[in-house]
């Protein structure tokens, strides 16, 4: 089998329509894979469409026809082979191919790949290769008017809903209008007599310990005639190692390999470890000569997702067993990392999930409105134990359900199935993303209707949700299927079963984020809250310093949720004191995110108590990126320039945790009275374990009065409970008067928790702040904040306590990779924070209350 990329010696040109009839075609070089905008903005025909209010000259372009074409040779032994196939992998979206002045195909689904036969079309030496991409606009807007007309939704147009396009691309409240074009994946010309077309592998891990492996295989030939045909399939571990072999294998015989423990388990990050395995498939004919060959990269693993009835709370559990353990899944969600995705290069997928593992998340959902990811993505994933929740591109919308649409449907599914099965980290399949929240928002979703029968009712895309895509999940593969996301209970956003977005912090009512334990869910797939990007990056899209304010025209077009101004200063006025220049409004709304998110993290993880008590089983931060330099939920930004949220949510994963909360408990003199009552401040201490096994710890909490300095200790001993929360103590707030009447204004205490492994008793294991809120009552006192710098290294301590510590290198130099962030110190708790590059710089810093702040 020969394969010859055709990437080179492309040109492109916007071409005449029907819409824009009067176009002067200017043909200019280019390569792919690759977009329009992309190419336009390198010659410097377009401006930067991320800058400024550049998003909105560049428009047209969606509205336009484009043509790609190309002149590439063949030579006389590939065209006279059995077969000779135009692979093209992706093209973006609507696409009429021809070959030599004949047309091959058309294209209308952005997802998929296409095989085309040009055997008896393709000429030895110069071959034409013409890809006419029609305007995407103009063309959803054609499959609308024909198939139903304009249908609710939340964010973009309603002609979207009929096109199968990464969906973000026609705007979303985080992201800009970029509607792309091109072919945005490689093309290549294959040439064969035969070859291998699927290779099906099932693994299964069975045994008391998980630690007895099996491994079975199916091969489908692209020609039916194999009798001839025999197959060489080795097992090889990571070091090149052979673990099994078997030569002359008849194709149509499926593989069983009983490998007991001759392999290991893969595990999510922090259970264990992640090998994996090559398995090599050798296709050859009876005199041994190899056609074709591919390489599958395996694992073994068992992943279930339990849903069973929980004690002492109604509803049932929605958590991810791996390999016998039920786990705690602290992720993110994952929108595309671009608007322009051929220009994530090679290394930037990586980096996005080297940056999950140092918040020491474990679980990465690939959201519904972008794409199915690039392989590097997946890879990484696979490699570091990081487990992927997968949707099926569907977002936000009452899609349509008509057989054409389906039909294409169908095919992407089984394409999407058949490429991402392999991967241990995918465990869980999702029909769509907030389809039935919105279906219920407008009254279409009857949840007693279970005839099967769907596609002529009020919300047809149930038939995609409920018939089709479970059935392409079943039959290709045997992970899990989940039909929308949020879905389960009486609506999707019950939250005893199933899993639910919690958008009430933000969105909904706006809850105070001290409502987090109230909002929990089984499963939360969503949640968030918004705060700005680093400063660099708020330089990035504009070089107009006059507009570097939070309310000016450019930063409002760079935060694309509606209402954002509202929502913004609800939560700021609710909680801080702040300031309006931009310095000051980036480390208010960041603290506030930070805040707000780690809050949540640490609320619902305390709610897994343990096999049977999974109470939550898993918190999904809305947004672990952005798609372009903005102001968004993201807790890192387009630059993958960590937010103060990434590290808090990253203290509130680690492997063990300590947690307190306060309230303040009025009790009447009896029944009688409004006047006479009692209101003492109580106080919840827990800690939490995700390893498999208990330990025991020493949890010192200590008390700091800020007006009085006054100070009080406590120790506990305690042995906390395997993969799961522990209950430490719980009591009054120490020192804090009882108060009899609202005039009365509590101590400002804060209360810090230090916990220590008995096996490690002179080390900080982990460390939780309690401060009284809102902040904004508080007064701060003069810290005495000390900071000395060793190279690399940052130490802190302080005289009283800090409250929301933010280092930067001094003089806004080049960046440090910092190692913690939105710190809080505490007397005689010394800190040190490793900060790679900083090369013994001065560092600046704000804190709550420093004056600045």
């Amino acid at each position: 089998m020969l394969k010859s990329p055709l990437l080179e010696n492309w040109e492109f040109s916007q071409v005449s329509s029907e819409h824009s009839p009067d176009v002067h075609e200017s043909w200019n070089p280019c390569s792919i894979p690759t977009s329009v905008h992309v190419e336009l903005k390198r010659l410097g025909k377009i401006p930067d469409p991320y800058k400024d209010l550049n998003e909105w000259k560049v428009q047209w372009i969606q509205e336009a026809d484009w043509v790609f074409k190309t002149q590439f040779d063949v030579d006389e032994a590939q065209v006279n082979q059995k077969h000779v196939d135009l692979l093209f992998e992706g093209l973006d979206t609507y696409c009429t191919i021809t070959l030599n002045g004949k047309e091959i195909a058309t294209t209308d689904n952005m997802f998929l790949s296409h095989r085309i036969d040009v055997k008896g079309m393709i000429k030895a030496k110069s071959n034409q290769l013409e890809l006419h991409f029609k305007s995407p606009w103009h063309e959803a807007s054609k499959a609308e008017a024909e198939n139903g007309g304009p249908k609710p939704l939340w964010n973009g147009a309603s002609n979207r809903l009929y096109s199968r396009k990464a969906q973000y691309g026609w705007g979303w409240d985080w992201g800009p209008v970029m509607m792309t074009v091109g072919p945005w994946k490689a093309i290549n010309l294959e040439t064969y007599d035969i070859r291998l077309d699927e290779i099906r592998i099932d693994d299964s891990l069975t045994g008391e310990a998980y630690d007895h492996a099996k491994l079975a295989a199916s091969f489908t030939l692209s020609d039916t005639d194999a009798e001839a045909h025999q197959l060489e399939i080795t097992l090889k571990d990571a070091s090149g190692q052979t673990i099994r072999t078997v030569r002359d294998h008849p194709v149509s015989e499926k593989l069983r390999w009983d490998l007991g423990k001759d392999v290991k388990a893969w595990y999510p990050r922090g259970y264990g470890d992640q090998p994996l395995y090559d398995l090599e498939v050798q296709l050859k004919n009876s005199g041994g000569d190899v056609l074709d060959r591919i390489t599958k990269r395996v694992a073994f693993r068992s992943a279930k997702v339990i849903q069973e009835p929980l004690e002492g709370q109604e509803g049932t559990s929605f958590v991810f067993e791996i390999n016998g353990i039920r786990v705690f899944c602290g992720g993110s969600n994952w929108i595309p990392a671009d608007s322009f995705l051929t220009e994530i290069e090679p290394g930037r997928y990586r980096a996005w999930v080297d940056l999950l593992i140092r918040g020491n998340q474990n679980m990465l959902r690939v959201w519904g409105g972008g794409v199915y990811e690039a392989e590097e993505l997946y890879d990484a994933c696979d490699e570091n134990g990081i487990l992927v929740w997968q949707d099926f591109m569907f977002g936000c919308g009452l899609y349509p359900s008509y057989p054409k649409l389906n039909e294409s449907i169908k095919l992407e599914a089984e394409q999407a199935v058949r490429r991402l099965r392999d991967h241990p980290s995918v465990v869980i399949f999702a029909g769509n993303n907030e389809d039935y929240a919105l279906a219920e928002s407008i009254g279409v979703m009857d949840y007693k209707d279970n005839s099967g029968d769907y596609m002529n009712s009020k919300f047809p895309a149930r038939h995609v949700y409920e018939v089709l895509l479970p059935e392409v999940v079943d039959r290709l593969s045997n992970i899990f299927y989940h039909r929308s996301s949020p879905y389960g209970g009486k609506d999707s956003s019950d939250q005893t079963v199933g899993d639910i977005h919690q958008w009430n912090v933000w969105h909904g009512t706006q809850e105070p984020w001290s409502n987090w334990d109230k909002l929990a869910g089984r499963f939360v797939s969503e949640f968030g809250m918004q705060g700005y990007p680093n400063i660099r990056t708020v330089k990035e899209w504009t070089d107009d310093k006059s507009q570097l304010f939070p309310q000016s025209r450019i930063s409002v077009n760079h935060n694309k949720a509606d209402g954002f101004e509202r929502r913004l200063e609800l939560y700021l006025m609710e909680n801080f004191r702040h300031s309006f220049d931009i310095p000051s409004y980036i480390y208010y709304t960041q603290i506030m995110q930070s805040e707000c998110l780690s809050a949540a993290y640490r609320l619902w993880r305390r709610s897994f108590k343990g096999r049977g008590r999974e109470y939550t089983a898993g918190a999904l931060v809305w947004q672990i990126n952005d798609c372009w330099p903005c102001v968004s939920w993201a807790i890192a930004d387009y630059y993958l320039r960590p937010k103060p949220t990434f590290f808090t949510i990253a203290r509130e994963l680690r492997t063990y945790t300590v947690g307190i909360t306060r309230k303040d408990v009025k009790t009447h003199r009896d029944s009688s009275t409004s006047a006479f009552f009692e209101i003492k401040e109580e106080m919840e201490l827990w800690a939490c374990n995700s390893s498999v096994n208990p330990i025991d710890v020493e949890v010192v909490l200590e008390t700091f009065n800020l007006n009085t300095s006054q100070r009080e200790q406590k120790t506990f001993n305690a042995q906390l409970q395997p993969n799961a929360s522990t209950e430490i103590w719980s009591g009054p707030v120490p020192s804090q008067p009882i108060r009899t009447d609202h005039s009365q204004i509590p101590e400002p205490i804060v209360i810090q928790a230090r916990l220590y492994l008995s096996s490690a008793p002179d080390k900080v294991e982990a460390r939780y702040s309690s401060w009284p809120e809102p902040y904004k009552y508080l007064t701060f006192p003069e810290p005495g904040l000390k900071i000395t710098v060793k190279g690399d290294e940052v130490v802190l301590t302080c005289e009283k306590p800090v409250k929301g510590l933010v280092l930067d290198v001094k003089g806004g130099g080049d960046e440090a990779i910092w190692s913690d962030q939105a710190l809080d110190l505490f007397p005689g708790d010394e800190q040190k924070v490793e900060a790679k590059g900083l090369g013994g710089r001065d560092v600046t810093f704000r804190y709550l209350g420093d004056g600045s702040a």
